[in-house]
């Protein structure tokens, strides 16, 4: 089995986080609840607990049962978690006098001890807690400290377990990568051997053995997780992969037509439903985001459950679920509060009372394009910035008919080509553009207008979960908002977005 390094979730918004950079290192790890997580077999070779909204003063923080885990495997704390070593083993654990949030440097480390191996004093680190270990029990070393906090790293003597009252996944940390591989492969021994080319090698085998000479059918959008889920798929059980692209004309410019000609290079067994006008007319008149998006899944799941009862003794259904969608359906509070209903994970299988295959459901992203790439999928088809499951609809503020739709497609186009021309498209995360409700008075020529309004919006990010607006230059974006109000007929207006996730989200809707 697959070697795995464990993370327990207590809540932490940096949680995702630690497995991203794991996974950097070509080590396979896994998310679990802090209170729901496996008992830990040979394959298991070490343990991280990471941080929480939580103070382990709180009378209902959470406290896991780490009795098959302490003393018999590496064992990683990490804010919380070192924490929760510390006052579970009889330290003091109290409010910080100062808050200790930000940039901070270790003053102090043990050059000698295995955790810390590279590390260079002064070295920057994250700080993001109100507690504070006051008193460490008798048995932990420190083996860490800033001018603040006097135990910023730990360790148990006698066990391979340690602790660090800061955040080593995030970039701010610049040696938490080192620290993390010192624990990861160092302590824990991993191998690295979690890459693109051992995770197809493995996945096909898999599905071979899963899947047999059954026959699966997948909803096929165009983007990467259905694209590489498609491919995958079709090395392990060829033809008896059976893909269904819905048009819901909602796509960006001229994409339907792109999609059918990139798939069609790529042998899939595919069918093409041009459901355009039945989209549009389910969403005559809503305004909602949510109710777009529900209308938008249900008028999907009608005409797939359509297309796919015309195929004979389908047994199997494929889904481009990846991990990020996995951990919120089984997050440390239950399933994640609804922000925006999600587009893989539920729906099909209670109408198609189909099995589920998910071949990509234990990968990020980024992971899921570095696989892409194995398979042989085009850089510039990889690479393509995110774009929502329910399309244009959600970046139409308002309700949605074919000539907004138009409007949408036409500046967007400009203002993708534009950064692409520029040389700044890979330069950024997303980059899109938003119709807003807004109508705004122009002049063109002599005489007065009164149009739309549009909002162009691009971030870099490293996962999405946190983004910053680009700064794009002046220049390039003088010329898009040119080129967009002169091109595009009923635009009078172009606005940049310039706010950060969070606050903010990356979509609009």
């Amino acid at each position: 089995m697959q070697e795995t390094i464990l993370i327990l979730d207590f809540g932490s918004q940096y949680t995702q986080l630690i497995a991203r950079r794991i996974r950097e290192l070509n080590v396979y790890c896994e998310i679990h609840p802090y209170h729901t997580f496996p008992v830990p077999d040979e394959h298991i070779k070490g343990v991280i607990l990471s941080g929480s909204p939580f103070s382990v003063r709180d009378e209902h923080a959470p406290f896991p049962d780490l009795s098959n885990i302490k003393g018999k495997r590496p064992l990683l704390g990490v804010c919380y978690g070192a924490q929760f070593l510390a006052q579970s083993s009889g330290g003091t654990v109290a409010a910080s006098k100062i808050r200790e949030y930000g940039r901070a440097n270790l003053v102090t480390i043990d050059a000698s001890n295995e955790l810390l191996k590279g590390m260079i004093p002064g070295t920057q680190v994250w700080m993001s807690h109100a507690d504070t270990i006051l008193e460490m029990p008798k048995e932990f070393t420190t083996i860490a400290s800033t001018p603040e906090v006097a135990f910023a790293g730990f360790r148990i003597e006698g066990e391979k377990t340690y602790g660090i009252q800061f955040h080593p996944e995030v970039y701010h940390t610049t040696q938490g990568l080192d620290l993390l591989r010192n624990f990861v492969v160092g302590i824990c021994g991993c191998r690295q051997t979690w890459t693109p080319d051992s995770f197809v090698e493995s996945t096909v085998a898999e599905l071979k053995k899963q899947l047999g000479n059954d026959k699966v059918v997948l909803g096929l959008s165009g983007g990467v997780d259905s694209s590489v889920t498609a491919m995958l798929l079709h090395k392990a059980i060829g033809n008896n992969l059976y893909c269904i692209f819905v048009d819901n004309g909602l796509l960006r410019k001229n994409e339907s037509r792109k999609v059918m000609e990139r798939y069609q290079s790529l042998h899939l067994n595919i069918l093409k439903v041009d459901a355009c006008s039945l989209f549009i007319h389910a969403l005559k008149d809503v305004v909602e985001p949510e109710k777009k998006r529900k209308i938008i899944g249900k008028t999907f799941i009608d005409v797939f459950e359509a297309e796919a009862n015309n195929i004979r003794e389908i047994k199997w259904l494929a889904q481009g679920t990846i991990y990020p969608d996995v951990i919120e359906s089984h997050s440390v509070k239950g399933p994640s509060a609804t922000i925006k209903s999600h587009h893989n994970v539920g729906g099909l299988p209670e109408h198609l009372k189909l099995k589920i295959v998910e071949p990509l459901k234990s990968l990020f992203k980024d992971e899921v394009r570095k696989v892409g790439r194995t398979l042989g999928l085009d850089a510039d088809f990889v690479d393509r910035h995110p774009f929502p499951g329910p399309g244009l609809a959600v970046r139409i503020l308002s309700d949605v008919d074919a000539e907004k739709v138009r409007l949408l497609q036409e500046v967007d186009d400009i203002f993708i080509e534009g950064l692409r021309s520029a040389n700044l498209y890979h330069s950024v995360w997303q980059a899109f553009a938003v119709l807003l409700p807004v109508l705004s008075v122009g002049v063109m020529g002599d005489e007065r207008t009164y149009e739309n309004v549009v909002g162009l919006r691009a971030v870099t990010s490293t996962d999405g979960m946190t983004a910053d607006w680009a700064h794009l230059p002046y220049d390039f974006l003088a010329k898009v908002s040119n080129d967009i109000i002169n091109k595009v007929k009923g635009v009078n207006r172009v606005v940049y977005d310039i706010s950060s996730k969070p606050p903010a989200t990356i979509e609009w809707e």
